[in-house]
């Protein structure tokens, strides 16, 4: 797979190490070189690399996994990228009570908000992750600061409203994470089985979050 600068391979240890042999050399007539400081190699810990260029590899381990900036799957990379971005808009925070509440508001909704996060949303397994409820809980800081306001739980449903539905358009993380993520994984599902083959069945993981999608108490909530 590829996207810009950006490559995965996958496959078996000898597999990849042709691939990759393969990928210097092409690579080498149009110029270009691969930085063994800037390439991970994502396995299991009992994997055994015989391959010299493969071990000057980062080693990272599947729990640690990102893939474009995304973590592929719960663990302490899901918890630090979450953390991080509690940290990011606990600063935006601060900083939009600087300026006048229109422009503030309009920076939440746009740059600081849902939006910010929602590549995370789409493709990171975070439902129900707990940081989802901690950067809902600033948002909300956030929008009774700028308008000066306390806001009730029922007040905060309807401000984290869309604008054409009455409210402010400041989303909960908490209530896009489950359909961001079902409906990125369910338009995606052929191209997944495409790349996964016979190894992997993406399948059950949306059948399981299509069925929290269909509980009631999620949509209570």
């Amino acid at each position: 797979m590829g996207y810009l600068d950006d490559v995965t391979l996958g496959g078996s240890v000898d597999s990849v190490s042709c691939d990759v042999a393969e990928i210097r050399r092409v690579g080498s007539k149009m110029g270009l070189v691969l930085n063994p400081s800037k390439c991970e190699l994502i396995a299991p810990k009992e994997t055994t690399v015989t391959d010299p260029f493969l071990q000057s590899f980062i080693t990272t381990e599947i729990d640690n996994a990102c893939l474009i900036g995304a973590p592929l799957f719960p663990g302490p990379a899901l918890e630090k990228t979450w953390s991080d971005r509690c940290d990011d808009l606990s600063k935006a925070v601060d900083r939009l009570a600087k300026l006048g509440s229109q422009d503030a508001l309009i920076q939440l909704r746009l740059s600081f908000s849902a939006q910010k996060v929602l590549h995370l949303l789409r493709c990171s397994p975070s439902v129900s992750h707990p940081l989802l409820d901690q950067f809902d809980s600033l948002l909300r800081s956030a929008v009774q600061r700028i308008t000066n306001t306390d806001l009730s739980d029922s007040q905060w449903m309807q401000a984290s409203l869309p604008v054409k539905d009455g409210g402010l358009g400041v989303r909960r993380v908490s209530s896009l994470s489950l359909p961001a993520y079902l409906a990125s994984a369910a338009s995606s599902l052929s191209l997944q089985d495409a790349i996964l083959s016979n190894s992997v069945s993406s399948a059950s993981t949306i059948c399981t979050n299509y069925q929290g999608w269909k509980n009631h108490d999620f949509k209570k909530k």
